[in-house]
């Protein structure tokens, strides 16, 4: 049965989705000038592939859908050059010794020999040359035919290199097929595929978190992801590409100059490094390379040079080559960014928001031209795969604007005395515990409101619109509060006085050598700082919820905050709940669990507390405890929250039958849990577990906190009586409301009872749909999940009298 003629309505989209897709990736990746969103992409990307999969006539070997293409088998096949892909001779600054003159020319003499070599054998003064960064990627060439892409080779040798064409088809900077027109039939292009530090970063930090392998610098994130046998692995990875150069031209003919060629080749498409440039003669080559040294830090991708080119091809013919250089171009080096030194020590600092970063103390070393004596080690993770020691030989790098990081350990100069490094059980700064989650990488000060480190961030945080909502208290008062001592911790806040912000106010102009207007005038203004104490005293009456989630607390954001003040009712309540009874509210997984827990565990953090409720903050909806929380309190939950070897949910509510309290578990024994049917593997887990005096305590604590919580339900209430219109629903808000905000929006379905999710998923109960709204509609019909317009919405609130 022949295929169905395509509809020409639909051939005009596909053609047109094709377009607009490879118009966004030449404004990305070609003009650095992105003219859609992410999400706008992504939506036309799947409408195209859809286009494609219901009409497969449709689909072209250039479409943008065939990125990613089939895993290559037994490695990659060899490709021959048609034109060798040659390297380029090294310049270095060169010492200049005792006596010599500290000039340029001197310091350059190799590109002073360079240049004097071509202006001798042209005769020319002064030759113009092409100057661009020099990429520390991996170089490639591609090859078009009739305008469009066909095949992609690594340089191997220069002869001969690898066919990765399925993997750089998956480079969204790399043009299927060429823009405009006058391309030749046969057009060979060459560049550097590179991995830009955003991407490696982000890269790293994803791997971190998974603990899976990192990589050592872009440069090898951007080979090892070439050659990938699998493309939908280098898909996967943000591989970016800048063309320098052209191979082999069939039918056709291109600009006479280098600079020249070029800009032909951004308007056919292709990524050009914004840096690329002419320069003029010796002087006009070495003020682009002290340029692009100091700019070298802050470019977004890694650079090890520069490379001057002869600009115009006639004189480079003439020039030639010598071995296999050409005579015509030369890379002329920076200090290397990698060296060796040695641990002398390895510390924790504490960041803003309580992160604890080793931090190793290096013996002095002079990297890219800038003394390293320190060296991020990231996590004790990252310690643990390098296993880097005091007194270890490392190698440090030092690339663009980030922190120096240890890269690798060389293991055979370790001295005999080295041992392996352990994290610190207490916070350098304030000496509160160090936590880490289950799971995670990275280890926290638990000393949230008291530890100096962290002092700035909690009280911007907690003075927050959405937190306590203090007006006037931001970032510059904050610093300055801190600064001058007049505050360390939130408490300090409702002390200050109109005169403490005066003062203030008065101490920093003095620092900052500032004199307002007033002052010059003899006066002083005070309604700003009466503004700010009657904020303040405003904001001793508010929520739980809110003060909840003023603290600080990792992982509690104002979700999590609601939640907790919902069903546990009392900030009493809230302090004294084990992770494991707080595991058993909605949406409070193990992570946020433990990290309350460990919150309040800490003695500074309860003295703030209190030092608050002293102040006069209240609360205006603290009640009884959910009636709902009776079904979900019993020695099975708690014996189901505490991860047993082999322990399983029906098990756990079997002992609870029989054994309704620990003291009864205890005494039955294994022998009498095997009577009650507990296969023999969940006995001897439970029979571990008990045994060992820690995780005995934490759960008789558990079991305790939760009679405290069942005593303080109200007896007569009853959870139909409480259940709230919208319990159990998810809701997602996606796209513009006209008659209320997505905030208000967001509190009024809270406040009925739902949750309100950031993403859909096959759990969500309905989807809001505003004006434009995006990927999240499309996710909703994808699934099927049920979609409302804003009329539905505001609908509901009047049947509940919440109206908009």
């Amino acid at each position: 049965m022949s295929e169905q003629p395509v509809p020409q309505d639909i051939r005009l989209r596909a053609s047109e989705l094709r377009t607009r897709i490879e118009q966004a990736n030449y404004r990305y990746h070609v003009l650095d000038d992105p003219e859609i969103p992410d999400v706008d992409y992504d939506r036309m990307m799947r409408e195209l592939e859809a286009l494609e999969a219901a009409h497969p006539a449709l689909a072209t070997s250039d479409s943008p859908t065939r990125r990613v293409g089939a895993r290559a088998t037994g490695g990659f096949a060899e490709v021959r050059h048609a034109l060798p892909m040659l390297s380029l001779g090294n310049a270095f600054e060169q010492p200049v010794a005792d006596g010599e003159p500290d000039g340029d020319r001197n310091r350059f003499r190799e590109v002073a020999e360079f240049v004097r070599r071509i202006e001798q054998t042209l005769d020319r003064r002064d030759p113009l040359f092409s100057t661009e960064p020099k990429l520390d990627g991996l170089a490639i060439s591609l090859r078009y035919e009739d305008g469009v892409f066909v095949q992609g080779a690594t340089r191997g040798d220069g002869e001969t290199g690898e066919d990765v064409t399925a993997n750089v088809r998956t480079i969204r900077a790399i043009p299927l097929k060429l823009r405009g027109s006058g391309w030749p039939s046969v057009l060979e292009v060459r560049g550097e595929v590179i991995m830009l530090r955003r991407d490696f970063e982000a890269f790293n930090a994803r791997a971190r978190e998974h603990d899976e392998k990192t990589l050592a610098n872009p440069r090898n994130g951007a080979a090892g992801s070439l050659r990938q046998l699998d493309p939908a692995i280098t898909a996967k990875r943000k591989l970016s590409f800048f063309a320098y150069a052209v191979g082999i031209v069939e039918g056709g003919e291109l600009p006479p100059t280098h600079s020249a060629t070029l800009q032909q080749l951004r308007e056919w498409g292709f990524p050009v490094s914004p840096e690329v440039d002419t320069a003029r003669g010796f002087d006009g080559l070495i003020a682009y390379f002290k340029r692009i040294g100091a700019r070298r830090d802050g470019l977004p991708y890694d650079i090890d040079g520069v490379v001057y080119k002869l600009d115009d091809y006639d004189g480079q013919r003439t020039m030639g080559f010598v071995a296999r250089a050409p005579r015509w171009a030369i890379a002329h080096k920076f200090p290397a960014q990698e060296q060796s030194t040695t641990v002398e020590a390895i510390e924790i600092q504490i960041g803003r928001t309580g992160a604890a970063t080793p931090v190793a103390r290096l013996a002095p070393v002079q990297v890219a031209g800038v003394v390293v004596t320190n060296a991020t080690l990231h996590n004790a993770d990252q310690i643990a795969r390098l296993d880097v020691r005091v007194g270890d030989t490392v190698i440090v790098r030092r690339a663009g604007d980030v922190i120096p990081e240890v890269v690798r350990v060389i293991p055979e100069h370790r001295p005999l005395h080295a041992v392996p490094w352990q994290m610190p059980v207490a916070c350098p700064v304030c000496g509160s515990a160090l936590v880490r989650e289950d799971g995670a990488a990275a280890w926290r000060c638990s000393g949230g409101l008291v530890c100096a480190a962290q002092r700035k961030e909690a009280l911007i945080h907690f003075a927050s619109r959405r937190a306590m909502d203090i007006d006037g208290i931001g970032e510059r008062f904050v610093e300055a509060l801190v600064d001058f001592g007049y505050v360390h911790t939130p408490a300090d806040l409702y002390q200050l006085t109109l005169e403490d912000f005066l003062e203030m106010k008065r101490r920093a102009d003095e620092r900052d050598g500032v004199t307002p207007e007033t002052v010059k005038q003899g006066k002083i203004a005070t309604k700003w700082a009466e503004n700010l104490v009657d904020g303040i005293e405003a904001s001793k009456s508010g929520t739980l919820a809110r003060f909840l989630f003023a603290l600080g607390i990792v992982h509690v954001g104002e979700s999590t905050a609601k939640t907790l003040a919902a069903w546990l009712g009392r900030l009493d309540i809230v302090r004294a709940m084990p992770a494991p009874v707080l595991r058993v509210l909605p949406d409070v997984g193990a992570e946020v669990a433990t990290s309350i827990a460990a919150f309040f565990a800490q003695e500074g953090n309860q003295q703030v507390v209190d030092a608050l409720l002293a102040a006069g903050i209240h609360f205006s909806d603290e009640s009884a405890p959910s009636p709902q929380l009776r079904a979900r309190l019993s020695l099975a939950v708690l014996l189901d929250m505490a991860n047993i070897a082999k322990l399983g949910p029906k098990s756990s509510a079997l002992l609870a039958q029989h054994f309704p309290t620990l003291d009864a578990l205890l005494a039955g024994g294994p022998a009498h849990w095997s009577t009650a049917g507990v296969p023999q593997a969940a006995v001897a887990g439970l029979e571990a577990f008990l045994a060992d005096p820690a995780s005995l305590a934490e759960l008789r604590t558990a079991e305790t906190a939760m009679q405290h919580l069942l005593d303080a339900i109200p007896a007569s209430a009853s959870a139909s009586a409480t259940q709230a219109p919208l319990a159990g629903q998810t809701f997602v808000l996606t796209g513009a409301l006209t008659s209320l905000s997505r905030d208000e929006a967001k509190e009024k379905l809270e406040a009925l009872g739902a949750k309100v999710a950031g993403s859909v998923s096959k759990k969500t109960s309905v989807v809001v749909a505003g004006e434009a709204a995006g990927s999240k509609l499309d996710k909703a019909r994808e699934l099927g999940v049920e979609v409302w317009d804003e009329a539905q919405l505001v609908a509901l609130f009047e049947r509940h009298g919440t109206s908009a």
